[in-house]
């Protein structure tokens, strides 16, 4: 796991931005801290930060070049199968002097050019640059578990694996409205947007090479659409004995490391089947979980504690306070480098400071949800398409849900919130229900946010173009086509919102995060599965929690899920009230600063510290984010 950037210049002006090179790879350092350096080629000059998982040696360290000199990679990821891609380029006659996976990506690229795809199975964002003809190639891996940001002028192009490695060159910093809207919205920015123009995220499974000023960008693979052809032979408990299988093997491929590794234990059903299977593997498995010591509702610590004692790991619990997780506040608001406001981004980020004490490598469950069908709104959306009694009832019984007070902080109260959306999502077609369950807060609501004169700039047509690319597959409202909602979940709310808060908080604390569930194999494996595998009107990731009911502690089961949630709303009203009523969303600074209207600012604070907050604290958090992240670079 490392960090990656460079300039490739068109002439000698674009060139000129490498003598800002070393500022974005110190900027990357946190990404890599046991080596940083560059390579210099003329008009193309890459950057490099390391932290060495595999192959400890200098031999390894990047930038690196093949011994003729033509050609050299700058690599961040891991390749899971480098030793069979490995013992077929020797094969073929490659000779090689480390034991990376680094070198066999140069040398697979070498032999096989953009083929090399076909056979890469890990996570990675590289760039290799050919010495002798001036090409160089861009890439990021199938469902954009690693990041790769990419600013582009007349001049040059740079890219980097954060936003503050490009902000390190000078580039200029012009708000992208249409990505501001989109934020407010989702609480992150989809790809391939950032919250700047002539900044972009190069899109999961896409290649972008360069010659020049010639540009050539593919997408070189898709995430599967169901096909009942493809569907896996034999019944039930065949597919169960084949998905064990391929997720074993994925669990296995990840336990490759030349530094200590340990994984993630929430206490939940993903995270439980991870250190199930890995603790076949590796004895006395290090395991590592927060609890919230303050609030036992979101503490699963116990669940975890089953588990790790079935499985015989050595497990270690951060038993946290309110007052820790506060501590750790400032330090996630100044390492987010674009706005993104998933609240959870703190949690991960406290787990990973922990883990990094005892571990560099850290397997998750992470993925699962999106890939089985796990949220709530996953059951709302096959309740909708199934129909029946108890959807009529709900959407007929709006006006209560209207009336009744709702708020996440307690157990009625969120229930009535959750009806009221369900009710809400009802009476929309498939795209527009998705969105309605995939936002925290709607269009109109986030244009009064707005002022006059900023709501201006914003172009209707080219978000309206965005969103329905985001939401192309939704348009059948049959039970066998919910796989296209999962889908949509795969394609946004994976790569936006979960891997970058996950890449983000771990990197900034030099861990490494391999996540089994997003195998390419069991990523094909479950996309082959009926919908009846995966949910019903009783059971969410139905196949999962079959496959290890007998072999997971029975308490996991039936219980409530819960999410890596934070005391957010208390903190509003209470430790952030001053920032929030007297800096970041006082009247005089929102006026000041002229993107959002001062009276619907003042109705979104009233709201807050009302009876009825609803889920205001979501969109409140997202403000408050912005608010910080815009006075740092602006």
């Amino acid at each position: 796991m490392c960090g990656i950037t460079g300039v490739y210049a068109y002439n000698e002006i674009g060139r000129m931005s490498s003598i800002h090179l070393s500022n974005a790879v110190q900027a990357l350092k946190k990404r890599g801290p046991d080596w940083q350096d560059m390579s210099l080629h003329g008009l193309c000059n890459l950057g490099h930060v390391r932290l060495a998982i595999i192959d400890l040696n200098r031999e390894s360290n990047q930038p690196f070049t093949d011994e003729t000199g033509r050609f050299t990679i700058v690599f961040n990821g891991e390749i899971y199968n480098y030793k069979d891609i490995r013992k077929d380029l020797e094969g073929k006659g490659f000779i090689f002097k480390t034991q990376s996976d680094t070198e066999v990506l140069l040398k697979g690229y070498m032999h096989y050019k953009t083929d090399i795809f076909k056979y890469l199975n890990g996570f990675f964002a590289f760039a290799i640059y050919d010495n002798e003809i001036g090409e160089m190639i861009l890439a990021r891996d199938r469902l954009g578990i690693k990041p790769l940001y990419i600013y582009e002028d007349e001049d040059k192009i740079l890219f980097a694996s954060e936003m503050k490695a490009l902000l390190a060159y000078k580039i200029p910093k012009e708000l992208d409205e249409i990505a501001m809207f989109e934020y407010f919205q989702l609480n992150y920015i989809p790809a391939p947007r950032t919250i700047f123009k002539n900044v972009r995220k190069l899109l999961p499974a896409h290649y972008l090479i360069l010659n020049k000023r010639q540009k050539i960008e593919e997408k070189y693979d898709e995430i599967p659409y169901f096909d009942p052809k493809n569907t896996p032979k034999g019944d039930y408990n065949d597919w169960q004995k084949g998905f064990y299988n391929v997720l074993d093997e994925a669990v296995q491929r990840r336990l490759v490391a030349d530094v200590p590794l340990g994984a993630f234990l929430s206490g939940g059903i993903d995270s439980s089947v991870v250190v199930a299977l890995a603790s076949k593997h590796v004895k006395n498995l290090h395991t590592f979980s927060i609890g919230y010591a303050e609030n036992k509702f979101f503490d699963e610590t116990k669940y975890a504690q089953a588990v790790a004692k079935k499985f015989q790991t050595e497990h270690t619990v951060f038993s946290l306070k309110n007052s820790d997780l506060y501590g750790d506040l400032m330090p996630v608001l100044d390492y987010i480098d674009e706005p993104f406001a998933d609240s959870s981004a703190l949690a991960v980020h406290i787990l990973s400071r922990y883990t990094r004490k005892h571990a560099t490598v850290a397997l998750s469950g992470d993925g699962a949800d999106e890939l089985l069908s796990g949220y709530n709104k996953h059951s709302a959306e096959y309740r909708a398409r199934v129909g029946g009694f108890l959807p009529n009832v709900v959407k007929n019984m709006s006006f209560l849900w209207n009336i009744l007070p709702q708020s996440r902080n307690g157990f009625f109260s969120n229930k009535v919130r959750q009806l009221k959306r369900f009710a809400e999502g009802l009476s929309l077609s498939p795209a527009e229900r998705y969105w309605r369950w995939a936002t925290f807060a709607q269009e109109n609501d986030v244009k009064k946010m707005f002022s006059s004169s900023f709501l201006s700039k914003i172009n209707e047509n080219t978000y309206q173009k965005d969103k329905n690319e985001i939401l192309k597959a939704l348009n059948s409202e049959k039970v066998e086509d919910f796989h296209q909602f999962l889908h949509t979940d795969l394609s946004l709310v994976l790569p936006n919102d979960m891997l970058v808060k996950v890449d983000l908080m771990s990197m900034a604390n030099a861990l490494e995060v391999r996540c089994p569930f997003l195998d390419v194999e069991v990523i094909r494996y479950a996309c082959s599965l009926p919908v009846s595998a995966k949910i019903d009107q009783k059971l969410r990731k139905k196949i999962l929690q079959d496959t290890f009911r007998n072999v997971l502690p029975a308490e996991l089961y039936n219980r409530p899920k819960r999410g890596f949630e934070i005391p957010l709303l208390q903190w509003l009203r209470t430790d952030l009230r001053d920032m929030i009523e007297n800096d970041l969303l006082a009247d005089n600074f929102i006026k000041e600063q002229g993107i959002f209207d001062v009276s619907e600012i003042q109705n979104l604070k009233k709201q807050l510290f009302s009876n009825n907050p609803q889920d205001i604290h979501a969109r409140i958090w997202a403000l408050v984010v912005f608010q910080y992240w815009w006075k740092k670079w602006f």
